[in-house]
């Protein structure tokens, strides 16, 4: 798995008129390919008269899902730069679709492919764009009378507490990197004077 993968912090639209042709980025987490999939459905039914709803993906932490479509533009001049400007930024988890409303004026294939991935690229500059760090998660169990002090050293300590569960004792849900697991092993043993239980569970990704 990869150590970290950027993506964009937020859903949003950017606007650009480029010799009278208006395009607009409309930009999206994703997932999955399938919310990808509906996120490029939703908005071809926004623009039903757009002249072309051209879109671009990737998903997965190491790309392993790389889509684009040209929608009507001649081959290789809106899908492509667009996929492009993702993968060249680092972009994950991600899904851009350009709507296109013809102005009268013709680009020529420079001129498209330039206008679709720069309006790409001007999207993820005004939308901004976070790193996700993998997480290795792990379940803290321990007694009432040390969970408090022990949930707020873990938060004082900038871990990622996920969720925290009260019963017969004291269940912690924290993520933390692989490479802190052994130290954090031992710093665990000597703020509970060795009560409290580490399991380690599987990986996933959280805001680095």
């Amino acid at each position: 798995m990869q150590e970290q993968y950027r993506t964009v912090a937020r859903a949003g639209v950017h606007e650009t008129e480029i010799n009278r042709s208006r395009f607009i980025c409309a930009l999206a987490p994703a997932a999955t390919e399938q919310e990808a999939q509906d996120f490029v459905a939703r908005i071809r039914r926004e623009h039903p008269t757009a002249s072309h709803n051209c879109f671009a993906y990737v998903i997965g932490a190491d790309a392993s899902v790389q889509k684009a479509s040209d929608d009507g533009e001649p081959g290789g001049t809106a899908g492509a730069p667009m996929l492009q400007m993702l993968m060249r930024r680092e972009m994950r988890y991600v899904v851009a679709v350009v709507t296109r409303y013809y102005g009268g004026v013709k680009l020529g294939a420079g001129g498209l492919i330039r206008a679709y991935g720069g309006v790409v690229g001007e999207a993820l500059d005004e939308l901004g764009t976070i790193t996700r760090q993998r997480f290795r998660l792990a379940t803290i169990t321990v007694g009432h009378q040390r969970a408090g002090r022990l949930e707020n050293d873990l938060r004082a300590t900038g871990l990622a507490v996920r969720e925290v569960r009260y019963g017969e004792a004291v269940i912690i849900e924290i993520g933390l990197p692989d490479s802190d697991v052994g130290s954090f092993r031992s710093w665990l043993a000597d703020a509970t004077a060795g009560e409290a239980l580490l399991e380690l569970g599987g990986e996933a990704y959280g805001d680095a």
